[in-house]
């Protein structure tokens, strides 16, 4: 990797490092007692009986917990409440929790678990969506009228017309795999029964709000009563929302019911057993294409298989809908996607959100369709890419920001002289191996563009909160309605502020909030962290730097708007004040130097009927590259190389945006070359890192980030994201790369390359 341009600064940096950064499975209280969840050997049954008393009859088992004991909803959801956090009636996917052991230490509660005996009557699993979505196909959920989770629809302009007009026509299928988060650290919660009767939640989740909804509904209390405390989280990557939440909700249950603080810390097996993944969608594609070398037409069927329960499937859906055809204009689409409920492993947010699996389609077809009309790929996207004004398919003008596709594209194409090394591909014929070891080798280049809606747009409520809080020697609190999930978003909004205020940002303390001190702002996903928290973190401090300025402006003699914040001062005409005089100052002026800061994204719309709407009110812009080599006797695939341009509008922390590049490149490979959650009906059968293939560190290429900007007016700070941007662009590229060095397409994920014997 290339060598960083300027010291990466974090706040919890040293604590991480050292060890001393206390995560949930660290924290210890006197009288915890230790919960581990039961689950049945069923993929989809009724539930006849649930045998406890064995379990529970066993020395230092405190309490075993079934739905039964559940004074609140046992059913809820990010979306519709159809997830049984405790199994009731019906078993319907392998991760389902029957219940709970509670018990002196951990050990007795994992013996204690092999006691519990379920008498469940097998129903037949539907594990196909295609076979689910029919009229005739049993329903999953009584309560809905199909096992179609979610149908989006795209319409534009007519697809016939479109078709008539093309000179020819690609028909393509493809598919992509259920992808496991594999985050470092498994779920964990301690919750606490207050005095005060107040339930204190502390875990290891993306979103303490979304916890708190599902811990009170558990427990049947008002938000209020629940009080979720922010603690270190060992990785996310969109997996610690749901699945976390009911890890949390189950460990307060088991709190209320036993009056002491109980803890419970999944293992690895537990973990990928029950929590959701990345959604496997197969995919048919029409696209007709001009001779001119412009996309006439794209007719697109999508189907994702949501698992057993909705989660967030809906808006997964919905995001590939609205970029199904990628940054390209299209005057006549007809696309579909739907999300269906099957018996297999329920599946909802990661990484990417609905956007790896469609750029894994499109950005192979826009290279087939280049191949076609005779066209070089960069040209052929440079004729058809969105730019500065166009429409998007869904009849949203791209206007009030940046539109960089031509910038991100030309950086990658200069810097990597890729038009020489597309001209060295070798397309089918192999080569002598670079190494001299005598092999023969094929050798190839790809790449891949994105645009990429950003934060929730129209699928969800955009807004954030901040608090600052100067000390009266100049010392400062923040609070930000961001969570931090190790991708350093702490450090992001201390960096803001201290550029705001004009200060050290050593001066500056991330303080972690809880449900109970910050507004509700929506949960730290879709790459919204900076752009949302961070705008609210500058309303605040404009806000303060105001009323601070109107304060101070006699005493510095000058008019309130000339009053300056720079290198821990506030200047104007008079002498300097340094900042921590100037916080006595307010003090003894009765003044409080203390601000809420709050950031409302700019308004969207959309009409669900005809896929047509303002989708997002602001989009990221992408194009990545990889070259590779390909054994022309094993197969085995060696990347040589990897690299990827992004204009993320502003970068606040240049070396911190670059760990996010190459963060979400080894992701992106891992999902192209290796990554795949193996089902056999709908058990998984690969529960442990031993067995699930996520990329070593011999398998990653050398990679280059190249950070481009262009402010984006939308966010205050200028900034935009690209936690989620630089993943969904790796499998395309390295599907491109693969067809330019062997001549072969790989439709499937993960790619599995064969070569003639």
């Amino acid at each position: 990797m290339q060598p960083l341009k300027q010291k990466a600064w974090r706040n919890d940096a040293r604590a991480k490092v050292t060890g001393q950064a206390a995560y949930t499975d660290d924290l210890k209280l006197t009288g915890m007692l230790h919960a581990v969840p039961v689950y049945a050997d069923h993929v989809h049954a009724r539930i006849r009986r649930i045998a406890t008393d064995e379990a529970g009859a066993m020395p230092g088992v405190v309490r075993v917990v079934t739905a039964g004991d559940c004074p609140g909803s046992v059913r809820f959801g990010q979306i519709r409440r159809d997830y049984p956090m405790l199994a009731e009636d019906r078993i319907r996917s392998h991760g389902d929790v029957v219940a709970v052991i509670v018990a002196e230490t951990r050990e007795v509660a994992r013996a204690a678990a092999a006691r519990v005996r379920v008498d469940a009557e097998e129903l037949p699993a539907l594990l196909d969506p295609d076979e689910a979505m029919k009229r005739s196909a049993a329903l999953l959920h009584r309560s809905e009228g199909s096992n179609i989770v979610e149908h989006h629809k795209i319409r534009r302009g007519d697809i016939a017309e479109g078709f008539g007009a093309s000179d020819f026509v690609l028909e393509e299928e493809f598919a992509t795999q259920h992808v496991e988060h594999a985050y470092i650290e498994p779920e964990s919660a301690l919750c606490v029964p207050r005095a005060d009767g107040v339930m204190e939640v502390h875990g290891s989740m993306q979103h303490p709000f979304s916890t708190r909804r599902f811990t009170a509904a558990m427990l049947g209390v008002a938000l209020s009563e629940v009080e979720v405390r922010n603690v270190p989280v060992g990785g996310g990557f969109g997996g610690k929302d749901d699945t976390a939440a009911i890890v949390c909700a189950r460990a307060a249950l088991c709190a209320r019911l036993t009056g002491r603080p109980v803890k419970m810390t999944y293992e690895r097996e537990w973990s990928i057993r029950e929590s959701y993944k990345r959604h496997p969608y197969r995919a048919r594609y029409r696209m007709g294409v001009g001779k001119d070398g412009l996309i006439k037409a794209v007719e697109a069927r999508i189907v994702a298989d949501a698992g057993a329960y909705c989660s967030t499937t809906p808006f997964v859906t919905w995001r590939s809908a609205v970029q199904c055809c990628g940054p390209y204009r299209v005057d006549h689409v007809h696309g579909d996607v739907y999300g269906v409920y099957t018996n297999n492993v329920f599946t909802g947010a990661m990484r990417g959100f609905g956007s790896p699996q469609v750029n894994f389609f499109i950005e192979q077809l826009i290279d087939m369709a280049a191949e076609r009309a005779g066209i070089d790929p960069i040209e052929f996207r440079r004729r058809n890419m969105l730019r500065q004004g166009d429409e998007t398919i869904t009849g949203q003008v791209l206007e009030g920001h940046t539109v960089g596709l031509g910038h991100v594209l030309d950086r990658i194409v200069d810097e990597l002289g890729y038009a020489d090394k597309f001209a060295r591909c070798t397309r089918g014929r192999p080569r002598p191996a670079a190494d001299g070891s005598g092999a023969d080798e094929f050798y190839g280049v790809g790449l891949a563009m994105s645009y990429r809606g950003m934060s929730l747009g129209a699928e969800g409520m955009d807004f954030n909160a901040a608090i600052v809080n100067v000390q009266f020697d100049g010392s400062i609190l923040l609070e930000a309605g961001v969570h931090e999930n190790g991708q350093g978003a702490e450090s992001t909004m201390i960096l803001l502020l201290a550029e705001e205020l004009g200060v050290r940002p050593e001066r500056i303390r991330y303080r972690r909030s809880s449900t109970s001190t910050i507004p509700d702002g929506g949960p730290t996903v879709a790459s919204r962290a900076t752009l949302m928290g961070g705008s609210a973190v500058v309303d605040a401090a404009r806000k303060l730097k105001g009323r601070i300025a109107e304060i101070l402006a006699p005493r510095l003699g000058c008019a309130p708007e000339a009053v300056g914040f720079a290198n821990d001062q506030i200047i104007g005409g008079a002498e300097p004040i340094g900042f921590g005089e100037a916080m006595v100052l307010l003090f003894f002026a009765k003044e409080f130097p203390h601000a809420l800061g709050a950031f409302k994204a700019p308004d969207v719309d959309w009409d669900e009927a005809t896929g047509t709407g303002r989708a997002y009110f602001t989009w990221v812009y992408g194009c990545q590259a990889v070259e590779l080599t390909v054994n022309a006797k094993t197969g085995k695939v060696t990347l040589l190389g990897a690299a990827a341009a992004h204009d993320v509008g502003r970068a606040i922390n240049p070396p911190m945006v670059l760990g996010q590049f190459y963060g979400g490149m080894a992701m992106g490979i891992g999902y192209a070359l290796h990554e795949e959650v193996l089902l056999d009906g709908g058990r998984i059968t690969n529960l442990n890192l031993d067995t699930y293939r996520i990329p070593r560190a011999r398998d990653l290429p050398e990679m280059k980030g190249f950070i481009v900007e262009n402010n984006d007016p939308n966010s205050l700070s200028g900034a935009k994201g690209v936690a989620e941007p630089t993943i969904e662009l790796m499998a395309p590229a390295i599907a491109n790369a693969l067809y330019n060095a062997t001549g072969k397409r790989y439709h499937r994920l993960p790619m599995k390359v064969e070569v003639a014997p």
